[in-house]
């Protein structure tokens, strides 16, 4: 029986680099929209019911931290989608 061909190396390897610069663009995407959208959804906030400083600060902490738990999740899946492999 035939077995099935393996990759090369250079297609492994290069296959394995697009992975990784995938895995860093997210992650800096990530944490760059949720802490934008933060501050928009603070602005929002503030212009309706005041204090819009406050707002602002408030929505941009969480926005960091839920960035923070996506890239958390992110990392975990890529990481456990290579132990498979």
């Amino acid at each position: 029986m035939k077995q099935p061909e393996q990759p090369n190396n250079d297609n492994l390897w290069l296959r394995k680099s697009f992975q990784t610069m995938s895995l860093v663009s997210a992650i800096g995407i990530d944490l760059a929209g949720c802490t934008i959208g933060g501050y928009y959804l603070g602005k929002w906030i503030g212009d309706k019911w005041g204090n819009t400083g406050l707002w602002v600060g408030l929505c941009v902490l969480f926005g960091m931290l839920s960035g923070a738990a996506s890239i958390v999740a992110l990392i975990r899946k890529a990481t456990r989608n290579s132990d498979e492999r």
